[in-house]
């Protein structure tokens, strides 16, 4: 009889079903900004590859957008809010669709970028944005030997990239030499989400092979693995300092569902549960200052925030944000760049793409008291990081360098990228420089290398022309030179 109840515990807790429990996250509500705070006429890529494509800090808002042969993405200041002008400059040296973007953490105004043409890209934004069309990046680097899906800053180290490819590999980038360092090859499909724990000493991955892995990223050594059959997984998050795991998916009878795993053993999940009938990809948010955990349906507008506690029954249904406005994917902004003075705990940017509209989607904790509430912002991450490249690399690991909110958000010692100089290399083969002369990386790529080509070939035939029309000339002049003396 224990036993049957205990089965039936899961049932229980359907999203749809609120469990009326002490908390102060109970009544968090979604506050979405007026229309003058949202960001109008923007060209938002039709991109179906899966991600966000959307990244926000305190200072830009950058969206992957539509763009005719190549890849682009808009920068713009936070406070440029409305309508966004047609020819507003973008960020377009890709020569394939951009699939991801992701601020550097700790320096506001860098931003990584991969895309179809296997390269991934470090630009540097300039101060109040960009004012023409950015088509050279500060940084290019070239390791996958196929489209890169993926990138992911290492959350306590500066200068540390992760970068997930279509050829099954993760490639870990040390910026200070713009070399990769380390090669991840466990994946025996594509790899579909990537998410670090607090410190950055563990890496998990879901895959297309079904499969859930826990990585330790220098070595590359999988700690932990969970094929997952029942529960076909798509996305994960770590869950602060829980040692604890959270992942969406589609269930057995194709209907979405999220699973809870401890890290440590992956044998079976903790607990799963079904959400709704629904095809659509459920993103994951995990806020560690305030263990709320929020689940937003690609293709839906709903979004459904939980608590999140270390004991059974873990997971805790909360409330649910609506709006009848499909969500293509969502920016997060960082802790430092909330509004503090309103009880903000989380701000989405929310991409409804045939609008063309940005949305700002503020969760709010309603409070009375006009003073600082200490009790939902705790010391949170900050922007310093706590390692160099070096450091970490040789195997030392460090927590985040914490920060309050109380005074509002200070900025530290501003931190400048330095672009590593590297020496030009050359192979010279019958007198063309190989690595001058890159073979393309996409099919568009190929094809006006193709065309050029042949523009070239045809120019070069009709120069041949003339020229053996001149030879035949001048051949012709001196045939009648050695005539015309024995003539006369």
């Amino acid at each position: 009889m224990v036993l049957a109840e205990h089965t039936c515990l899961p049932c229980q807790r359907m999203s749809w079903r609120p469990q009326y429990r002490s908390s102060k996250f109970r009544n968090v509500y979604g506050k979405v900004a007026n229309r003058e705070h949202c960001f109008d006429g923007i060209p938002i890529t039709k991109n179906v590859h899966d991600n966000h494509f959307c990244a926000v800090n305190a200072r830009f808002l950058a969206i992957v957008t539509e763009s005719a042969g190549g890849g682009s993405f808009l920068v713009i200041p936070l406070e440029q809010t409305g309508r966004i002008e047609p020819n507003y400059p973008k960020v377009c040296g890709h020569q394939g669709n951009v699939l991801d973007i992701k601020w550097n953490p700790f320096i506001d105004n860098i931003i990584a970028s991969c895309s179809e043409d296997t390269s991934v890209r470090i630009w540097e934004i300039p101060e109040g944005g960009l004012k023409r069309n950015m088509t050279e990046a500060l940084l290019e680097l070239h390791g996958h030997s196929r489209r890169v899906g993926l990138v992911e800053w290492h959350p306590t180290t500066n200068n540390i990239l992760f970068s997930a490819g279509y050829d099954y590999k993760v490639l870990i980038w040390n910026l200070d030499v713009g070399e990769p360092v380390k090669m991840i090859d466990c994946h025996s499909d594509v790899i579909l989400c990537m998410s670090f724990n607090t410190d950055g000493s563990l890496l998990t991955t879901t895959c297309k092979d079904k499969k859930l892995r826990v990585i330790e990223p220098r070595s590359g050594r999988v700690l932990q693995e969970a094929n997952c059959k029942n529960h076909r997984v798509n996305r994960v998050v770590f869950l602060g300092n829980m040692k604890r795991l959270l992942t969406t998916g589609v269930s057995r009878w194709n209907t979405r569902q999220i699973a809870l795993w401890d890290q440590e053993d992956l044998s079976m999940p903790l607990i799963e549960e079904e959400i709704d009938g629904l095809s659509g990809l459920l993103f994951p948010f995990y806020d560690a200052d305030t263990h709320m955990l929020y689940l937003a349906g690609k293709g839906d507008g709903n979004i459904r925030y939980y608590e999140i506690s270390t004991e059974k029954p873990y997971l805790s249904y909360l409330m649910e944000f609506r709006s009848p406005a499909p969500q293509k994917g969502l920016g997060v902004m960082p802790k430092h760049g909330l509004d503090v003075s309103a009880c903000e705990v989380f701000r989405f940017y929310k991409l409804v793409t045939l609008k063309g509209l940005i949305e700002p989607i503020s969760m709010i904790v309603p409070r009375r008291s006009d003073s600082y509430q200490e009790d939902i912002y705790p010391m949170t991450p900050g922007t310093e990081p706590a390692l160099t490249p070096d450091e970490w690399l040789g195997g030392i690991n460090r927590d985040p360098v914490l920060m309050s909110l109380k005074e509002g958000y200070k900025k530290s010692p501003k931190m400048v990228f330095k672009a590593p100089i590297k020496e030009k290399k050359s192979v010279v083969v019958n007198g063309i420089d190989l690595l001058e002369n890159v073979p393309p990386r996409t099919e568009n790529e190929l094809l006006r290398m193709f065309f050029r080509q042949q523009d070239e070939i045809r120019r070069l035939k009709e120069e041949l022309a003339q020229k053996d029309i001149r030879i035949r000339q001048l051949q012709l002049e001196l045939k009648n030179l050695r005539n015309s003396p024995k003539n006369c």
